[in-house]
């Protein structure tokens, strides 16, 4: 009940300050060394940099930022970042998940911001452009806790549990979010006559929201899909998405890091 009462009070927070457009943003990119799928994999180097450094040279060109910080439990990485000029927080080892940290990282590094952006660390070709068009989507979202991007989803990638799949209404606002193929049909096949939307690793939330996540319930369809943004839509909160055009996927499993370095050799990325 309590945590229900403070959520609801975040709620109320964000439709009153609305008008201010909520104008103070902080950039968090949650980095964890032990990941179960890919352990170590924030160091992994791409085209001669760790992927955490890679992500947060794009993130640093968003203009709609504050301050940006990189937020991880490990030394290794706080160095790396700390070598490249990154600011860096240090958080719990035994933080679940990425807007958990988050949550913790607001608090430890001080400073009053309205908004916060989970940019995942293994986004490394991540846009500043999409950065900055998900917190104008929140900004003007007043009935929104959170906004995200997604992007079409090549049709050989749409079984791939690695990639998330999300629908939308019509009016932009989440239904669903899934590592199985979203929507289905009769069929039971992926139609190449419709667009599937890939979620990209991009959260935005209103940063009284964030402060009371962690004290939500778990949800079953966000254990059930291990997706934390489901724990949102499950308790009757709003995510507004925005579609964008991304031209990579991010860095879910070891075999992804060679596409993601053809990209940069291809397209001449520093």
């Amino acid at each position: 009940l309590a945590a229900a009462a403070a959520a609801a009070a975040a709620l109320l927070y964000v439709k009153l300050t609305a008008v201010n457009k909520r104008p103070r943003v902080l950039g968090v990119i949650p980095a964890r060394y032990a990941s179960t799928r890919f352990p170590g994999k924030p160091l992994v180097m791409i085209a001669g940099k760790p992927m955490i450094v890679r992500t947060y040279l794009q993130a640093k060109k968003a203009l709609k930022l504050t301050r940006l910080v990189v937020a991880t439990d490990d030394i290794r990485i706080k160095e790396a970042c700390e070598a490249a000029g990154a600011e860096v927080v240090m958080t719990d080892e035994d933080i679940p998940n990425g807007t958990e940290r988050c949550a913790q990282a607001c608090e430890r590094v001080g400073g009053t911001y309205d908004i916060v952006v989970n940019i995942q660390g293994d986004e490394p070709l991540i846009e500043p452009e999409i950065i900055d068009a998900v917190v104008s989507a929140l900004q003007d979202s007043p009935d929104a806790v959170y906004s995200t991007p997604i992007t079409p989803l090549k049709h050989d990638e749409v079984t791939m549990q690695g990639r998330v799949k999300c629908i939308v209404d019509q009016k932009g606002y989440a239904i669903y979010f899934s590592r199985s193929q979203i929507p289905g049909n009769k069929k039971g096949n992926v139609a190449k006559d419709y667009e599937y939307s890939l979620h990209l690793g991009l959260q935005c939330y209103d940063r009284k929201f964030l402060a009371v996540y962690p004290s939500l319930p778990a949800t079953p369809l966000q254990l059930q899909e291990d997706l934390e943004q489901l724990k949102v839509i499950e308790h009757g909160y709003k995510i507004k998405v925005i579609r964008a055009n991304h031209c990579a996927h991010g860095v879910d499993e070891p075999e992804d890091v060679a596409s993601i370095e053809a990209i940069i050799k291809r397209d001449g990325l520093d």
